[in-house]
């Protein structure tokens, strides 16, 4: 029996265990690639994925204060934080696909599992950057900021995309330069070169996220400007704030009209 692409992406978020995660979610993108999955939804995304033990899943403001800045502790807890979003990530493209393709053609599917399949080699990457380093992905508390997001947008195309790769991982273009000039001047050449390359990769997501919100907003004959501000204003509880990476978000299609208006002082929550 052929599997359907709602059943593939939800096999994926009920997989736990971070290795077992990753080499479902290339699975699906290698199976749906090669024709092996039905473009059809059904099955139910769940409200939360699977999760393993560990890391153990803190609210922002219980979790550890970054130690001393140059340590070598200091930088596994960064690659750390980079991990778990990663991780988190994979569920997120996977549960994009499963939940909302149905209203899409099938590019948006070839899209965003393409996007799911590049989370999971990032995160590959990173955690064998911190077993290279003595650690591994788990061995620190993380918060689950993403997926709250997620949550909170699971009735509405719109919103998800708005907020998801328009907002939080757009955010990751913002702070991630500065912290690959980081690693680069403590020696740590061999993470930073992981970081670049999942940098210019989520140029790419976050262009595909502009491009399916324009393409659902043209669909409803609405102003995607607008619209992306009314989304924020109606689910996002976190903030927009400078600096912006204004040539790597335009790269992406997000243009400075999307945000010039709401830079506020909080913290986000995308912030490693």
């Amino acid at each position: 029996m052929v599997l359907s692409l709602g059943e593939a992406c939800c096999s994926v978020l009920q997989t736990a265990e971070p290795t077992a995660k990753l080499m479902r979610a290339r699975a699906v993108a290698r199976d749906w690639r090669l024709g092996r999955i039905a473009h059809s939804f059904d099955a139910a995304m769940p409200d939360f994925p699977n999760r393993p033990a560990h890391p153990e899943l803190l609210a922002p403001r219980f979790m550890p204060k970054r130690r001393r800045a140059g340590s070598e502790r200091a930088r596994i807890a960064m690659l750390h934080a980079f991990a778990h979003i990663e991780f988190v990530a994979i569920d997120l493209a996977f549960d994009l696909v499963g939940r909302f393709g149905a209203e899409f053609p099938r590019e948006f599917a070839d899209d965003w599992l393409h996007v799911g399949a590049d989370e999971a080699m990032h995160f590959a990457l990173l955690d064998r950057r911190l077993q290279q380093l003595g650690s591994h992905y788990g061995a620190m508390p993380a918060h689950d900021g993403l997926w709250e997001a997620a949550y909170e947008t699971r009735h509405d195309t719109l919103a998800r995309l708005a907020i998801v790769p328009m907002v939080l991982e757009a955010r990751g273009l913002d702070v991630t330069p500065a912290t690959i000039t980081r690693f680069e001047a403590q020696g740590d050449s061999a993470s930073a070169r992981i970081l670049n390359r999942i940098f210019h990769d989520e140029i790419r997501h976050v262009g595909a996220g502009t491009k399916w919100f324009e393409s659902a907003c043209r669909s409803a004959g609405a102003n995607p400007v607008e619209t992306w501000k009314h989304k924020l204003e109606s689910h996002f509880r976190g903030s927009v704030k400078p600096p912006f990476n204004d040539s790597a978000r335009s790269k992406a299609g997000l243009t400075r009209d999307y945000y010039a208006w709401v830079a506020m002082p909080e913290p986000d929550r995308l912030d490693p």
